[in-house]
């Protein structure tokens, strides 16, 4: 369940098709940054806005031995509302 590197497919944890929502779980790992798991969550935000059938996505990331710096900047600076996709990312446990 770790974050993929920028080159690789994503692939969908979990779509609840009727109400178009997709789920996606990470686990921080040694060497995943706050900003290199920004940027493999941005990637993963472009590529599912692409999707019609995907109005809003989950982001589920498992921080258990609290590697992140900055769990609630990650949060609200990838957790947004658009036209094309509704995305929200919740990182526990909270520190």
């Amino acid at each position: 369940m770790g974050a993929e590197p920028a080159g690789r497919a994503s692939r969908v944890d979990f779509f609840l098709k009727k109400e178009g929502v997709l789920l996606e779980t990470k686990m921080t790992r040694e060497g995943l940054t706050d900003g290199k798991l920004g940027e493999v969550l941005i990637i993963d935000i472009a590529r599912y806005k692409q999707r019609p059938e995907c109005k809003a996505l989950v982001c589920f990331v498992y921080d258990p031995d609290h590697r992140l710096t900055n769990p609630a900047g990650l949060e609200n600076d990838l957790s947004k509302i658009t036209d094309a996709l509704e995305v929200h990312v919740f990182i526990r446990p909270k520190s």
